[in-house]
């Protein structure tokens, strides 16, 4: 089995035709169905059903698809690597974040890597933890910056951890909300919220603490993204409990929970079966730096 031929057979997957995945791959479409047939032959079975102007994948073939794109994104990793060795005069890093980091920790971050190394691209994914472990499982992701404790799914992942931040409730400036200095979470039952979308390890977080105090949240509004989730609150549709990071730059009321409070602990995270590439770990160096996190 040929890193080529597992690429050819992206491309058709891809594609789902064999002549454009030909040019995508700029070589010529009867030798790319050829290496297709020879890797067929190898594996003992046909990948694609085959009729005119119709392909599709086989069971073997949706079975093949995600390893051939981890294989081939390992392999990326591996070519990158070595060009990386000149000082990190060029390289990529791949850095996956929750939206409340994205607009707190990680700028910031990315400014001072950028200026001690200019010619190395960086690649920012925003998203909620659950779907950043599922993007460093199949190789999308060299390093993510995620909620602990983690759902990992495939390969192992290493995560260290980072720092832990507040989480507390914002309401609307001019509406209803929480009429103390302080709250408990079981003051939260006869408050109507706006709810992440799954996928948000804040979701899970709150939800799980309202179960824990013996109740079902009522959920004025569910599905929405950080920046939605806010706006949502400022039009007085109902309360969210966010970060204070997120809190502060909002605008908003905030409400801080009575001790112990809730809390969140962010980590870095990166697949264990795989070195992320030089570049990530000097980005990954720079985070214990701006954190204070201890790097063993």
């Amino acid at each position: 089995m040929q890193l080529h031929q597992l690429r050819y057979f992206a491309a058709v997957a891809d594609t789902r035709h064999f002549t454009r995945a030909a040019e995508r791959e700029h070589v010529a479409q009867p030798s790319l169905s050829q290496q297709i047939k020879a890797l067929e032959r190898e594996l003992g079975t046909e990948l694609f059903h085959r009729a005119r102007g119709h392909v599709a994948l086989t069971d073997a073939g949706q079975t093949l698809l995600p390893l051939a794109r981890r294989i081939l994104a390992d392999a990326d990793t591996a070519r990158r690597e070595v060009q990386e060795v000149a000082r990190l005069r060029r390289g990529r890093v791949r850095l996956g974040a929750t939206p409340s980091l994205c607009v707190g920790l990680v700028p910031q971050l990315l400014r001072t890597f950028h200026d001690r190394y200019p010619g190395v691209e960086l690649h920012i994914t925003e998203g909620g933890s659950q779907d950043l472990v599922r993007e460093l499982g199949v190789g999308a992701l060299d390093l993510a910056l995620v909620i602990a404790p983690l759902a990992s799914r495939g390969p192992a992942l290493v995560a260290r951890e980072l720092f832990r931040e507040d989480l507390v409730v914002v309401s609307a400036p001019d509406g209803p909300g929480p009429a103390g200095a302080e709250l408990r979470v079981a003051d939260l039952r006869t408050m109507p919220m706006i709810m992440f979308r799954h996928g948000y390890d804040l979701r899970e977080l709150t939800l799980g603490a309202c179960r824990s105090a013996g109740f079902e949240p009522e959920l004025a509004v569910e599905g929405g993204e950080m920046d939605a989730v806010l706006a949502m609150v400022g039009v007085g549709l109902g309360v969210a409990v966010v970060p204070r990071t997120a809190a502060d730059r909002s605008g908003l009321h905030v409400t801080p929970f009575a001790a112990p409070g809730l809390h969140r602990t962010v980590s870095v995270a990166h697949r264990g079966d795989v070195s992320p590439p030089r570049a990530a770990r000097e980005l990954q160096r720079l985070l214990y730096e701006a954190t204070g996190a201890d790097p063993r």
